[in-house]
């Protein structure tokens, strides 16, 4: 599992990346999620790392923070589809004339998210004295 949650790791680095890089391809993949399938498929992997960040949690630096943040996104994969079509399209429109700034700022903190994953990750250190 711990495999898995790693893959999540560098998935939202690399997302993150892509917003602060180029946001303006990044808001080319927006098309997604403005149908109903997007919509159901976008829920699916959101539960699904919700899940994955649940089940890998205990053998993690930070188990507590990893049960809540996958809780979290667990818990917005399930909204999802309750968030409707008209809804997502009306919130695309407004993040496109926001312009690449919001992209870029919400890149930013994918970037700092996907770093905590992975310094949550990332094996212990035996410290001098032990």
């Amino acid at each position: 599992m711990k495999y898995l949650a790693w893959l999540v790791a560098l998935l939202v680095i690399a997302v993150g990346l892509a917003g602060l890089v180029a946001p303006d391809r990044l808001m080319g993949f927006r098309w997604i999620a403005a149908t109903q399938a997007g919509l159901l498929g976008i829920a699916v992997l959101r539960s699904a790392i919700g899940v994955v960040l649940i089940m890998a949690a205990p053998a993690t630096r930070t188990p507590k923070a990893l049960q809540v943040i996958g809780a979290v996104v667990l818990g917005a994969g399930l909204a999802t589809p309750l968030f409707g079509v008209e809804r997502t399209k009306a919130v695309l429109d407004w993040e496109a004339a926001q312009g690449p700034s919001l992209v870029r700022a919400v890149g930013a903190v994918g970037l700092a998210i996907g770093g905590f994953l992975a310094f949550a990750l990332a094996p212990r250190t035996k410290e001098a004295g032990e």
